[in-house]
């Protein structure tokens, strides 16, 4: 044998001998698929996250925290949310005057930790991480609302009815389970079920379930609303892609109005990761419409019921509340 062929020989033995020793390339993660073959995101999934919706003003055009950042960041919006640490009885400070701490700490679920990307805010678009600029009529209706609740002694919106209060004081949507579901201080969790032609959002959050169509029936006529709007869901390669349109106008997101138009994706990431974005377009609120993103994390069961409905006691006592405040001369102490 010539002996540049045996120094081939020798090298061929070389490489697989390292190939051999060598790990495995990482494998490409698919995910699952039910039955029917949709891509498989059922379960329940926690959304929970310290990372706010606008980026802060004082962070300016930063994306991205440094760890060092994000834990210094996690220390004082942690310390600064403690109930515990706002209740004076516990020695706390920065007490709102005349305010109650309707819950303590115990009570609270709202994430401890920024989202894995160390994002400055939910907000992706725009830019700048912050909701688009009013429109001048969305503005007027705004300064309308903050005047008229400046007019109660305690800065408190109207009580003439029941339909003056909040739906989430009525406990038929909470503010958190929208759509669109945005981190709130507790109650961040939602179960998704799917079936042949339907996909369900059970919010844990006044435990609303939302029914999205994937069977192709049109939408329901304009001047037919709902709390939740009407969904209809498609798939767009791995996406789960829902349009919500025909909203009432108590149902609101940062102030839009029962025009808003919402575009949520729910992509299957890996084996624990759902990444949910969603778009919110309201030309009679903001100059241009704005996306957000926020990575869901796959969460043990059972989710349990938030038993809250509209017959609750506390409703009637704002109410009784309100007619003995309007009986006190003006200016006197509640």
């Amino acid at each position: 044998m010539r002996p540049r062929s045996v120094a081939f020989i020798g090298l061929l033995a070389i490489v697989i001998a390292v190939l051999w020793q060598s790990p495995a390339p990482a494998q490409t993660w698919t995910p699952p698929r039910t039955p029917d073959g949709q891509f498989d995101l059922q379960g329940i999934w926690d959304f929970s996250t310290i990372t706010p919706l606008e980026r802060p003003a004082a962070l300016g055009d930063r994306q991205f925290l440094t760890d060092e950042e994000a834990r210094a960041f996690e220390e004082a919006e942690n310390r600064r949310l403690n109930r515990d640490l706002i209740d004076p009885a516990k020695g706390g400070v920065n007490y709102p005057p005349g305010g109650v701490v309707p819950y303590n700490e115990f009570w609270y679920e709202r994430g401890s930790t920024v989202i894995e990307t160390r994002r400055t805010s939910l907000i992706v678009d725009p830019p700048d991480g912050r909701l688009p600029p009013f429109t001048p009529e969305a503005q007027k209706r705004v300064d309308a609302q903050e005047a008229a609740a400046r007019e109660d002694q305690l800065g408190r919106p109207r009580a003439d009815s029941w339909e003056d209060r909040p739906l989430v004081e009525r406990c038929i949507v909470g503010l958190n389970e929208g759509p669109p579901m945005i981190p709130g201080a507790y109650n961040n969790h939602v179960q998704i079920l799917q079936t042949a032609g339907y996909v369900v959002l059970l919010t844990e959050m006044i435990h609303s379930a939302r029914v999205v169509l994937l069977n192709g029936r049109p939408p329901l006529p304009s001047g037919l609303r709902q709390w939740k709007g009407d969904s209809r869901g498609r798939w767009e390669g791995r996406a789960l892609v829902i349009e919500t349109k025909n909203f009432r106008g108590q149902t609101n997101v940062r102030g839009s109005t029962a025009n808003m138009h919402l575009v949520e994706r729910l992509t299957r990431v890996d084996a624990d990761t759902l990444l949910y974005e969603f778009t919110v377009t309201d030309p009679t609120t903001w100059t241009r419409p704005w996306t957000a993103a926020i990575p869901m994390r796959r969460a043990p069961g059972p989710m349990y019921e938030y038993a809250c409905h509209e017959d609750n006691y506390a409703l009637r006592g704002v109410l009784s509340g309100a007619r003995a405040q309007e009986n006190q001369p003006r200016g006197a102490a509640p």
